[in-house]
């Protein structure tokens, strides 16, 4: 991949399939205990499954316009085949890792994870008991012509059977209803447990269900079609414009990839690609087996083959009287997932009854589907407070659940605002009102991640709750700007000296951060950046860390997923050092350290620096004011820093190179937890 450095940033999409490779990484070590290999195989296949989703469809329009004579845009014309081969290679190794090494794992643990070949004998009464009992009800062949109007639901799973009866063939689509029954069932037989795919339940009882036909063939397989994409939040002028144009033509449903078991008959493939309205480019023939995001349901529990177990550590700051008052005297911080969520639902819970709250308001991104963040909002509103809740409907494949809540909150008389249609609301902000004696005070919460708390149980992230009545009451400036729902005209709008809020002053601000350490740097004094985000694309923003390597300015950065900052490249970026940390946790907290002469300034926030987070979104990054909560920060990120386990290096050419091992061996997640919990 010599040729990356040619320019000087990385392709975003290629970048993002070496990152899904770190996860596949996790799959193949044998040092990961055997259950929890398992899960990185299923969070690889759905990061797949979602790239095809929303970004391939991006990718083959780049191709098509690639192809336009008149096109004066510079497009690589090998991305696609570069992304298609980093796709196959990693395919390969996913099987490999499964078959070869997972499966016979399994089975020296009397765990049979039956793939590729018929459930045991000792098994198939139970199993045609469940099929006849459970499977059947559900099964619901299609009959296929050339005038069938049928289009199969996006990523379920599918076999396209083939019949014979006397001289005649007939194809059938027969449903494997995964998003109704589990994937897998379970069979314990004596000392042995047996894991069968439904996929091979219905496979096997296939006369069972055509009793009057030959069945001659029997191929699986599934349709993925793109999810919908606001190219405005990726590219801008005249290349969005083409590619939207590109998107445009394409009819309703066509898919982004046809996925199959190999084996297909030429005729019934055609006869597919013509109702499907699928593009040969699209097809991709694969295993038996389709959608094995599903493995992270798989059936076996087992202490012995799974992470080592770690309580939720609770915040000894909380114990006593209420948080409000815990609140006032100092700000306290809650690390996720290591430190129970609970003082944040405490915080929502006692808002809702404390007769002194008058208001409350809230961003809400994304929402747990059995949210008790709501549910507290919903109470407050019964209870006579004022309730003001933004909710963005446009986070992606969250729409459904998010509209649900607010209908609920509306209900209610909580205050609805929705974003407007052009930005995004991604800050993850909380404020609450009360008035004591005559006058109003301020309580709040700033977070790096949403205010759910069922991904709160494995995304690391940073919840800051404070009565610095600067950052709130510029908080409740923001809130009262939202609700006009328009865009901001000018970013002097809003005079923001504590935050840094994006469309106001976040991009400037971060900009003035650098430049103060590369002057620094040029002046013979220290100068350091450290920086920890998911995501890292906008090109301003990663010039200017090129100044300041350039300039003498260490830089360490943590990226987790999209990087497209080329570090390590002589007279560029020498100064500047990636990594990139996966383990038991989602790394998810945005964490930014500028050294400023020792003093150490660190803000947190919701912000990556992608495009979407600097120019269409709004994201709220706070100070962290308090000195004991800035130490524990500092110590956090060095502690990561440190990480030679699960911690990769991300070099000049994309590769996920292992930390070298020192004398002591470091894996951040595991010394982070011990830390929390000794300062307890």
């Amino acid at each position: 991949m010599a040729e990356m450095i040619a320019t000087s940033f990385f392709n975003r999409d290629l970048s993002w399939l070496k990152f899904n490779e770190r996860i596949l990484m996790e799959a193949e070590r044998n040092s990961v205990p055997l259950l929890e290999r398992i899960k990185f195989l299923s969070i690889f296949s759905s990061n797949l499954d979602e790239f095809y989703r929303v970004r391939m469809p991006v990718m083959l329009a780049f191709e098509k316009l690639s192809k336009q004579e008149d096109n004066d845009i510079h497009i690589d014309e090998d991305l696609l085949k570069t992304a298609n081969q980093l796709i196959s290679d990693q395919q390969q190794r996913y099987g490999k890792a499964l078959k070869e090494d997972i499966i016979p794992q399994l089975k020296a643990n009397n765990i049979n994870l039956i793939y590729g070949e018929r459930y045991p004998r000792a098994v198939e009464k139970s199993v045609l008991q469940y099929f006849l009992s459970q499977v059947l009800a559900f099964l619901q062949p299609i009959y296929i012509d050339e005038n069938t109007n049928f289009f199969p639901s996006n990523n379920e799973l599918y076999f396209i059977v083939t019949l014979k009866n006397g001289e005649e063939e007939k194809p059938v689509i027969l449903n494997i209803p995964s998003d109704q029954l589990p994937r897998f069932y379970k069979v314990v037989s004596k000392e042995e447990t047996f894991v069968v795919f439904l996929d091979d339940i219905i496979r096997f009882n296939l006369d069972r269900i055509f009793p009057n036909d030959e069945v001659t063939g029997c191929y699986s397989f599934k349709v993925t079609r793109d999810a919908e994409i606001d190219l405005k939040d990726e590219y801008s002028g005249s290349l969005s414009e083409q590619l939207e144009g590109q998107l445009l033509k394409r009819d309703f449903g066509l898919a982004t990839r046809f996925l199959h078991q190999p084996g297909i008959p030429t005729n019934i493939f055609e006869l597919l690609k013509k109702i499907f309205n699928l593009k040969k480019a699209n097809r991709i023939i694969g295993g038996q087996y389709h959608n094995l995001k599903d493995l992270m349901a798989f059936p076996v529990k087992s202490d012995e083959l799974s992470n080592d177990n770690w309580p939720k550590l609770c915040n000894t700051d909380l114990i006593g009287g209420t948080l409000t008052e815990e609140i006032y005297k100092n700000d306290i911080i809650v690390h996720t997932p290591y430190q129970s969520y609970d003082s944040i639902l405490r915080f929502f819970n006692e808002a809702a009854i404390d007769e002194t709250v008058k208001e409350i308001y809230v961003t809400l991104y994304r929402v747990a589907s059995d949210s008790k963040i709501v549910n507290a909002l919903i109470s407050a509103a019964k209870n006579g407070k004022k309730v003001t809740v933004l909710v963005e409907l446009k986070a992606r494949f969250d729409e459904a659940n998010n509209i649900k809540w607010a209908k609920k909150m509306k209900a209610v008389g909580v205050d609805i605002i929705y974003s407007v249609t052009a930005l995004k609301v991604h800050a993850k902000v909380a404020l609450v009102k009360r008035k004591i004696e005559g006058r109003m005070r301020y309580i709040g919460l700033f977070a790096t991640g949403n205010f759910n708390e069922s991904t709160a149980a494995f995304y690391t992230d940073h919840i800051l709750m404070t009565a610095n009545k600067q950052m709130l009451r510029e908080v409740e400036l923001l809130f009262i700007f939202l609700a006009k729902r328009i865009k901001p005209s000018s970013a002097d709008l809003i005079q923001f000296d504590h935050l840094l809020v994006a469309q106001f002053n976040l991009q400037q601000k971060f900009l003035a951060l650098i430049d103060r350490e590369i002057d620094h740097a040029k002046q013979g004094k220290a100068a350091s950046i450290t920086i920890k985000m998911n995501n890292l694309e906008e090109k301003v923003l990663i010039n200017k860390l090129y100044e300041a390597s350039e300039a003498g300015v260490k830089i360490e950065m943590m990226v987790r997923s999209i990087c497209r900052l080329i570090a390590g490249v002589k007279g560029m970026s020498e100064n500047i050092k990636i990594t990139r940390i996966v383990d038991r946790y989602l790394e998810h907290g945005r964490i930014f350290v500028f050294h400023n002469l020792g003093q150490n300034d660190v803000f947190l926030g919701s912000a990556d620096w992608m495009n979407r987070n600097i120019y269409r979104r709004i994201e709220v990054c706070f100070p962290i004011y308090d000195q004991k909560i800035k130490e524990e920060i500092l110590d956090i990120i060095n502690i990561q820093k440190q990480d030679n386990l699960q911690a990769v290096v991300i070099d000049e050419h994309m590769n996920n190179i292992p930390m070298k091992k020192g004398a002591v061996l470091v894996a951040s997640q595991h010394d982070i937890y011990q830390f929390l919990k000794n300062k307890n």
